[in-house]
Order: C-alpha cells, then sequence, then structure tokens
C-alpha cells in the first residue's frame, strides 16, 4: 500500500467518521480568513474614501457613513465568532475521529498475528499506537484545512477584485495561489526524508530507552553500560542534527513566504497606481485592493506549518493504513479456510492444521487434527515444548495457522502470565466486562478462591495493586486473571495452567469452583498437573506439535495418562 493509497485509506475513515463536520470547519475557517480580508479591504476603503470626502462640505453631507461603519463592525465581530466555531468543530472533530481511529487500530491489531512482530519491540508498539496516531491530526488540522483556506481565500480575492478590474482579480488570485502552495511544496519535498529519518531515530531512542531501564542490571553486569548510554548521546546528536535541519527547511520556507507577501503588495501597490492613474479606479477603490492582497497572506503561515506535518502524516498513514484496512475483513484468499457450513457451528474443529511461528524453520504444530464438542471438558497435557500453549493460542485466534481447515467459537484465554494493569481491583475486573457490578466481582473473585483475600484488604476492591501487580502475591495476581476470566461472556473457557503458584488446598477448591461455574461452556486446559487433569473428562496427549493418544475417561490409557501427571 503506497502513500497515496494509505491517505484514502484514512481520508475515507475520516469522511465517513465526520464528513459534514469537517465541511462546516473548513467553511468556518474559510469564513474566518475571508472576514479578516474584507474587514482589512473595507476599512481602508472607508477611512480613505471619508477623507476624499471630507475635502469639501456638499462630498462630506453626501457621503454616507453608517453603511460602511456597520459592515466594518459586523465583519470584526463575525471574524471573531467565526474563529472560536472554527476551532471548536476543527478540534472536535479531530479528538473524534482519533479516538475511533485508535479503536480501529485495536481492532486491527487483534487480528492473528497482526501485532506479533511488534511484541517483540513493545517500544514501537507503543509509538504506533500515540505517536503515529496524534500525527494523524495534521491530515485535517494542518494539511486539508490550510489548503482549503488558501483556495477559498484566492477565489474570494480574484471575485472581490475582479469586480474592480476582472483581469487584476483573475491575476492576483492566481498569484496568491500559487505564491501559498509553491513555497509550502517545496518545503514539503525538502522536509520528506529528513522528517523519515526523524522518525526512525525518535523509535530508536525511545526503544533503547526501555532497554536501558528494564535491562540495566544486565548492561552492568555485562560491562556493556557505557556502549548503550553511548548510543543513546549518539541518537540525541543525531536528533538535535535533524531538529536544526528541519528548523532551517522551514525559516527558508518562512522567508519564501514572506517575500511573495511583499512581492504581491508591491505589485499591488503598482496596479493600484496603474489603475488610477488610467481613470480605471479611484484612490478608494486603489486603497482596498492593495489591502485586500496584504490580508489574502495570512493562511501561508498555517499551509507551511502543514507542509512539515505532512511528511510525519504520510510515514503514520503507511505504517497504520493496513490496519485500519484490515478492520471487519475476512481472511485473505491465500490463507486457511474456516469452516463455515458445520452442523454445529460450537464445536471446535481443526483439520490437519499447522502452525509456524515467524522465523522458525519447523512447525509448532504439524498436521493437527481434533474435534472437541460444546460443552466438553478437555485437559491438553505433554512434556514442556510439546505445543499444547500453541494449540490454546490458535483456539484463542491469538496464532494464526500456516494451513488446514479450522472452526472455534468466541473464547476467553488464561495464559500463563496475565498481566495485571496499575488499576484498582474492580478497574482490572472490568475490563473483561465494563458493565459487571460489584456483586457480580464479588462473585467471580470467590469462584476464584480470591474474595477472603480482597476483603481483608483496607479498600477491598479499590486497591490498587501496583505496576503489573506489585502489590499481589503470584498465587493472588492469578486468582486475579482467572477472576476476570470469568467474566467473559464467551462460550468456551481456554485456561493454561490455571493454578500454578497455588497451594494444593487452594487449588484444589478453585477447580472446583470452576468447572461448576463453566455450566454448559467447553472448558480446555493444558496442564501437567494431576490437580488440574482429574477434573477433565477427555485426555488429549501431544508430542512434537501433534496428537498422539486421545482418550476419555473410563477408557484404560485415561487412566494409566491421568496418574503419569505431576501431583502437586
Amino acid at each position: 500500500m503506497n502513500s497515496i493509497q494509505s491517505l484514502l485509506v484514512l481520508w475515507h475513515i475520516f469522511r465517513l467518521q465526520a464528513g459534514q463536520r469537517m465541511l462546516g470547519g473548513a467553511l468556518l475557517a474559510a469564513l474566518t480568513v475571508l472576514s479578516g480580508v474584507a474587514l482589512l479591504g473595507l476599512s481602508g476603503w472607508f477611512i480613505t474614501a471619508t477623507a476624499i470626502a471630507g475635502l469639501s462640505t456638499a462630498t462630506a453631507l453626501a457621503f454616507n457613513v453608517f453603511g460602511p461603519s456597520a459592515g466594518i463592525r459586523l465583519l470584526a465581530l463575525g471574524r471573531t465568532a467565526s474563529r472560536y466555531a472554527e476551532r471548536m468543530v476543527t478540534h472536535d472533530v479531530t479528538l473524534d475521529v482519533l479516538a475511533s481511529l485508535r479503536e480501529r487500530l485495536f481492532l486491527g491489531w487483534s487480528a492473528p498475528g497482526a501485532a506479533t512482530r511488534l511484541l517483540a519491540h513493545p517500544a514501537r508498539l507503543l509509538f504506533r499506537i500515540m505517536a503515529d496516531v496524534d500525527a494523524l491530526d495534521a491530515l485535517y488540522l494542518r494539511v486539508v484545512l490550510p489548503l482549503s483556506v488558501v483556495v477559498f481565500s484566492s477565489v474570494f480575492v480574484a471575485l472581490l477584485l475582479g469586480v474592480l478590474n476582472v483581469f487584476t482579480g483573475l491575476g492576483f488570485g492566481l498569484a496568491v495561489l500559487a505564491g501559498a502552495v509553491l513555497p509550502a511544496w517545496v518545503a514539503a519535498r525538502q522536509a520528506r526524508s529528513l522528517v523519515a529519518e526523524r522518525v526512525l531515530q525518535l523509535e530508536e531512542f525511545r526503544r533503547e530507552s526501555i532497554d536501558l531501564v528494564s535491562g540495566h542490571i544486565e548492561l552492568i553486569m555485562t560491562g556493556t553500560l557505557p556502549a548503550a548510554f553511548a548510543r543513546q548521546q549518539s541518537h540525541q546528536t543525531q536528533l538535535a542534527f535533524l531538529e536544526t535541519a528541519l528548523g532551517r527547511i522551514d525559516a527558508h520556507a518562512a522567508f519564501l513566504h514572506g517575500l511573495v507577501a511583499h512581492a504581491l503588495v508591491a505589485a499591488a501597490l503598482f496596479s493600484a497606481w496603474w489603475l488610477v492613474d488610467t481613470n480605471l479606479l479611484s484612490v478608494a477603490q486603489a486603497a482596498l485592493l492593495v489591502l485586500v492582497v496584504l490580508a489574502a497572506s495570512e493562511p501561508f503561515t498555517a499551509l507551511r506549518r502543514g507542509a512539515l506535518e505532512l511528511a510525519r502524516t504520510l510515514i503514520a498513514a503507511a505504517r497504520l493504513a493496513p490496519r485500519f484496512a484490515s478492520v471487519g475483513t475476512s481472511t485473505s484468499p491465500d490463507s486457511p479456510a474456516l469452516y463455515n457450513s458445520e452442523p454445529d457451528a460450537s464445536d471446535i474443529l481443526l483439520t490437519d492444521v499447522s502452525v509456524v511461528h515467524e522465523n522458525a524453520t519447523a512447525p509448532v504444530l504439524s498436521g493437527l487434527s481434533l474435534r472437541i464438542r460444546a460443552g466438553e471438558r478437555v485437559a491438553i497435557i505433554g512434556c514442556s515444548g510439546a505445543g499444547k500453549s500453541s494449540l490454546l493460542n490458535v483456539l484463542a485466534g491469538e496464532l494464526p495457522v500456516h494451513s488446514g481447515r479450522y472452526q472455534h467459537p468466541g473464547s476467553a484465554l488464561l495464559t500463563q502470565a496475565s498481566y495485571i494493569f496499575h488499576d484498582t481491583l474492580a478497574g482490572n475486573l472490568r475490563v473483561a466486562d465494563p458493565l459487571a457490578t460489584d456483586e457480580k466481582l464479588w462473585q467471580v473473585l470467590g469462584i476464584a478462591g480470591l474474595d477472603a483475600d480482597v476483603r481483608a484488604m483496607p479498600d477491598g476492591l479499590e486497591t490498587i495493586p501496583g505496576e503489573r501487580g506489585a502489590g499481589l502475591s503470584g498465587g493472588q495476581a492469578r486468582r486475579l486473571a482467572l477472576a476476570r476470566l470469568l467474566l467473559r461472556k464467551v462460550p468456551v473457557w481456554l485456561l493454561d495452567e490455571p493454578t500454578e503458584a497455588l497451594d494444593t488446598v487452594t487449588a484444589d477448591r478453585v477447580m472446583d469452583a470452576i468447572f461448576r461455574a463453566a455450566g454448559t461452556r467447553t472448558l480446555v486446559m493444558a496442564t501437567h498437573l494431576y490437580r488440574e487433569a482429574r477434573h477433565a473428562e477427555r485426555l488429549i496427549l501431544m508430542r512434537d506439535g501433534s496428537v498422539c493418544v486421545d482418550t476419555r475417561r473410563g477408557e484404560p490409557a485415561f487412566e494409566t495418562l491421568l496418574f503419569s501427571l505431576r501431583q502437586d
């Protein structure tokens, strides 16, 4: 997807989200500038005409001062009101669309494998979510809006001066448009490579800053801390150089726009003199011509700044547009096929499924075929590296399938390392169900065996556990994550070693409660513990990414596999 296609994707989103409000904001911005142009022109004409009228008593008495003075007051008040309304409308549109873009971005990255590469570098993922989305506000506020204002302004100048003299109006209208756009276009071309380099340097600087903070102990122990500081200093030096270069381009563009504005005024003065000398204009009309041209250069500054922002917007658009475009789309033609005509869509069905991790030489799942009917309780067992967690990730839709056919209904996954947010316990739970009542929260905490611990805390549900659950023990954090999963309204629960870090008594109580709470849901868990697997009615033994034994309760192989598992 090239830059133009990326911008079209984003513009389509902007237009669908707030097309009419965007048009209204552009009209208000144009009205503000046009009011300023008309105000300055009318004021100059009025002052000049009044001075000429005062040369004799007859003309002074006949001259109507009320109409022009009322027009000046109207334009002054209208300019202020339209400026305020324009800021309100355009910023409301921008913030509204950015919020929608962030939502679309999260949806786009929720697709299997969409953020896998970025997750290896969390700083880059954060940069995409924050800085890249923020850069998109320039598309409307700093590029489209100033450009539309320049077009409106040049047309207005052409029409207004065209009333005085057709050729003068047409010439100055085109001159204003060209004088505004050409220096901005030159600045945008010059800044593009520098902005791209600045984006990369800033992203690397943030990534290495996070690595430096999170891995400073390892850097000290290996003696590589000075080298890390040197890399940071190098990035800072390069960023300072790029900022200086961009500032120089901005200064050059400002000089060109200033030169154009002065040239336009000089041309207006010469035209006014010639038209007055040839009796084609009055002196008052000549003053109007000069001041209108002078005021027409007001939008130049905003357009110049937008030109420098354009390169950053193009880069952000190229990065994010594929994710926005993927929201709501079906699987691509070359992706593994989904079953869509099964008699029972609530069953889990995999046929000859293979999964290969990025940059891996061997598949983590190979030719796997499996059917789990709705409501079954299944334990996936096997040694470390057999593919248990990978299978759960496939069932959860978190891991893309390389080949084969698959069907899985909506599910919730409890991973081995669940994230605890720096929020209240209630806030952490309501990530799964924002509308859950306190009563419901206590209910799932009871199922997870954490209610007594939370009641013992001074703030109860309003307790803030700290960054990454620092204020909770490993077992408490595990049970909090489990309680959060229990709030998900999905037909399948996927549990990856659900009672890890719990003592035997607590684990047995929690597992009993989970299986009771599951009701008619399908429950699939990966485990190597007897205390977890004994609750299942079906055991699946995996080895080297394939199913080698599939047995049900009551069969001899079931008991053999069950008692081969770790007892504690």
